[in-house]
């Protein structure tokens, strides 16, 4: 229900308004001048991963700490609400809604193709192609994937469902800075600045995921039915022949993405105006059910023992290597400099660039959790699925290439929107997980959009945690729509780039809100709330 505080934010109709004119100003200036608007996101991308990467770093870093010192403090049995509240949803159900909200597609994209990128092109000094490449690869996923991304979504969640369900705050970004700068400044500019910030990162995120998934599943139906022909040689070219033309005269390869984005979208706004109960959940209960299902068969179906052993191997060289890897920084330069430009800062900025949606709707499902069932559940938990998936599907991978001698990093390496499917053709039963990854594409993508949909409601309807189902529909049709017109026009790439320069502010952001809750809960500690 809305709260009081939450209604008597008159003024909060202009986030609404100013966010969404931000990013039609910033979407035409992509379809007017597609060329300087690459090269002004990638420059100003470029630079703040120059400048701030030892930023990403060390706030990704801390927030790790954070949580892990929280759930063994002796504020771990506090509850995310008032002390008589207990969770609204099963672990099962729980767990399923936050970490496809969470990864979305990614591991899907990612499972096959990263490491076998690595195992190619390692930044360790191994020999590439060698077995040492290999645990390189995959102690390198394991790291990318493992607990730093979970902590930043944990660090926004925390403090947002601790405000919402024990003190009644909104649904707001900006509620975080209620205990350092008071309810006047974040009723202001200072808030208002915040919750625009956060409703940009979360439209142009998941507008460009919307866009790319669609070329992954696009690329998926090419590999297995023949549908559409080749996807993605470069998803840029399109904008040479103009968008106007590109409507007038659709080609076919471009009407089925069209048509895939379409379908997406009344699925996800579909489930979104359902509600969590209703919709929601139910499609993450079925996102988790079929994940779930094709890793077991593929482990059951390929090299079952190599699995196992990767997945212990990885683990102990994710652990043996981590602090290294979570603090250096190629001060003199090398092939590490470029692998941590590409990929990690990449990947850390793009977790602080999906933090507060993401954060935001765990937040909304975890109320009457303790800080350390809800560590354990965010934090923990999905890393170690994490670890399971990259364990099979690359370790699978990998034994192809090393064991079987079948050459698949170089099939994958041309195009990475295909790197499950070509997986698939070497082991029995191939083609039947292909159509499930297919559906499993299709449910990653929807849970992570229905939840930025529902999210992005929240955020322009005054934080209210059970906002109107017409702001929803907007939001969804609103996203579809940007994603058709940027990916006709080739500025998808250019979108994502920028919306991740929203990364630096938010870890400032980030790091007030670990603050302001130890504070809050300090403070409750000494007046006897807890």
């Amino acid at each position: 229900m809305a709260t009081d505080t939450a209604t008597e934010r008159k003024g909060l109709n202009s986030v609404y308004l100013i966010s969404i004119a931000i990013t039609f100003a910033i979407v035409a200036w992509g379809l007017i001048s597609p060329t300087t608007f690459g090269d002004f996101a990638n420059s100003l991308f470029n630079g703040l991963t120059k400048y701030f990467g030892w930023g990403y770093l060390l706030t990704m870093n801390s927030f790790v700490l954070f949580c892990i010192i929280l759930a063994f403090s002796r504020f771990s049995h506090v509850r995310l609400g008032n002390p008589e509240d207990r969770p609204e949803h099963s672990n099962i159900s729980w767990f399923a809604m936050l970490f496809s909200a969470g990864m979305g597609v990614g591991l899907v994209f990612y499972g096959a193709a990263e490491p076998l990128i690595h195992f190619s092109n390692t930044p360790f000094g191994a020999d590439p192609g060698s077995i040492q490449a290999a645990r390189d690869a995959m102690q390198i996923s394991f790291f990318h994937w493992g607990l730093h991304p979970w902590a930043g979504y944990a660090v926004i969640a925390m403090p947002m469902a601790y405000y919402q369900f024990r003190r009644n705050k909104p649904g707001l970004i900006s509620s975080l800075f209620v205990p350092l700068v008071g309810e006047k400044a974040v009723d202001g500019v200072f808030g208002k600045v915040i919750d625009i910030l956060a409703v940009f990162a979360t439209l142009a995120g998941i507008t460009t995921s919307l866009g790319l998934g669609t070329l992954q599943l696009h690329s998926g139906l090419s590999e297995v039915a023949g549908i559409g022909g080749q996807v993605m040689a470069d998803i840029t070219s399109s904008a040479q022949n103009g968008g106007i033309e590109i409507i007038m005269g659709m080609p076919k390869t471009t009407f089925i993405q069209v048509a895939i984005i379409i379908f997406l979208a009344v699925l996800y706004t579909g489930s979104a105006v359902l509600g969590i109960d209703k919709g929601i959940k139910f499609v993450a209960n079925l996102n988790l059910f079929i994940c779930l299902a094709l890793m077991a068969l593929l482990f059951l179906v390929g090299p079952s023992l190599p699995v196992i052993g990767t997945m212990m191997t990885g683990i102990g060289d994710f652990f043996s290597g981590f602090v290294r890897e979570c603090f250096e920084m190629a001060p003199y330069g090398g092939k590490y400099e470029s692998h941590l430009s590409n990929w990690t800062l990449y990947y850390w900025a793009w977790w602080i660039a999906w933090a507060p949606f993401v954060g935001s709707f765990v937040a909304r499902i975890s109320r009457g959790r303790t800080i350390a069932e809800f560590v354990a559940g965010v934090l923990i938990v999905p890393a170690l699925g994490s670890f399971t998936w990259f364990a099979i599907f690359g370790g699978s991978a990998l034994h192809l290439q090393l064991v079987q001698g079948i050459d698949i990093a170089a099939q994958v390496t041309k195009d990475i929107s295909v790197g499950i499917f070509e997986l698939y053709k070497y082991y029995p039963l191939g083609r039947l997980m292909s159509w499930t990854m297919l559906v499993l594409i299709t449910t990653f993508f929807v849970t992570s959009a229905n939840s930025a949909t529902f999210v992005l409601s929240m955020y322009s309807n005054y934080g209210d945690l059970n906002p109107s189902k017409s702001k929803m529909g907007v939001w969804g049709i609103l996203m579809a729509a940007l994603a058709v017109v940027l990916l006709m026009t080739g500025g998808l790439q250019n979108l994502q780039t920028v919306s991740l320069t929203a990364a630096p502010p938010f870890a400032i952001i980030m790091v007030c809100a670990c603050v302001s809750l130890w504070k809050s809960l300090c403070r409750d500690e000494a007046e006897g709330k807890l």
